[in-house]
């Protein structure tokens, strides 16, 4: 088995745990603001990529195929009838 992450919340965390920006440059992501850190303080890194141009398109053209063919309102309501 790994190792397991200790995820609990330490005091004063919270206002320390935030999203920042940052760009790749060489390899190394290089934040687009201030951050306090201790030198060699260790951090997790969720990596949130942005949609491409490509990809935003693809989902336009997908979601506009629909258009005509789905009665929204009665989907809805078929939707709160099985729920009921």
């Amino acid at each position: 088995m790994g190792d397991s992450v200790d995820t609990t919340m330490k005091k004063g965390e919270e206002a320390r745990n935030r999203t920042i920006r940052a760009r790749v440059r060489g390899g190394v992501l290089e934040p687009l603001e201030k951050i306090e850190l201790a030198e060699g303080e260790e951090v997790t890194v969720l990596v949130d990529v942005p949609p491409t141009a490509d990809e935003i398109e693809a989902f336009r053209r997908a979601a506009d195929s629909w258009r005509g063919k789905v009665d929204a309102e009665a989907l809805i309501r078929n939707i709160h009838r099985s729920e009921l």
